[in-house]
């Protein structure tokens, strides 16, 4: 089964939820949860449920003991005080502490060939609606933390773009994207290094194959270890085979004790 959540305390999320409903046929079911009508299709021979939740999409950690899911869905607004129209994907955790939902320490299965499908139908949906946004993966951050493959499509990154219906269809395109998989699996990396939205990364997995799962930004690279290297890699829905760093986006302070992490981990790693 297939959970996609949308949340009423989110003007984006209801808006992307309105177009799903719009474009995708869901069927009505005579379930309820929080006392919202739950949204049901097939698809690919899997059952996908459209579930409404009455808290902010971070702090659900106990949807978890409702639902069965293999692949979780999080439609989303996104903030930043930059306000810039921006699609973007990624995984929810915490490598540390828990500020804003979740489980400290505990990052969340990335379903990485999934969120590249997301991002890539982003992109095509950028072209096809004539979108001025900026197209891009975050990094892993906040909650919630589960042991079930999960992802945020968000739309921001401010009120004005959470009430755009036309970049929010292309956030339920996207979603539903990310379902039907159409595409090669792809190269599956880690990437560390960068800002919170990594152009790089990006550019990588809209032109040259590569699926990203966990991104640990610039910030963080002082707290990463060998341990946490394997954490992220082990968190991973598909195996990675490739860490990416983006190797002008870390601190020089940072570069030796994070080659030496990596050394202990037996996998490909490309500065990029």
């Amino acid at each position: 089964m297939i959970l996609v959540v949308a949340s009423k305390k989110d003007t984006a999320s209801m808006n992307i939820r309105q177009q799903l409903i719009l474009h995708y046929d869901f069927g009505d079911s005579s379930q309820k949860y929080h006392g919202n009508k739950i949204y049901c299709k097939e698809i690919q021979g899997q059952e996908l449920k459209l579930v409404t939740i009455n808290e902010e999409t971070i702090y659900s950690q106990s949807i978890i003991d409702h639902f069965y899911p293999q692949l979780i869905i999080y439609i989303s607004r996104h903030s930043s005080r930059s306000g810039k129209p921006t699609l973007s994907v990624h995984t929810p955790g915490n490598l540390g502490k828990a500020e804003k939902g979740g489980i400290p320490g505990k990052i969340s299965i990335a379903p990485s060939n999934a969120m590249r499908e997301a991002l890539l139908e982003m992109a095509r949906q950028k072209a096809e609606l004539d979108l001025d946004y900026q197209i891009s993966y975050e990094c892993t951050h906040h909650g919630p933390s589960f042991d079930v493959a999960t992802m945020f499509a968000e739309l921001g990154s401010s009120p004005t773009q959470w009430k755009d219906a036309v970049a929010a269809e292309a956030v339920a395109h996207a979603a539903m994207a990310a379902i039907l998989k159409s595409s090669e699996p792809a190269n599956v990396a880690f990437g560390i290094g960068g800002p919170h939205y990594n152009e790089k990364f990006t550019r990588m997995a809209l032109e040259d194959s590569y699926a990203f799962g966990h991104i640990v930004p610039k910030y963080l690279v002082s707290e990463v270890s060998a341990e946490i290297v394997r954490r992220c890699i082990a968190r991973t829905l598909e195996k990675v085979e490739t860490v990416a760093l983006d190797w002008k986006g870390i601190r020089g302070a940072d570069k030796t004790p994070l080659v030496c992490a990596l050394k202990e981990v037996e996998v490909e790693v490309r500065k990029v």
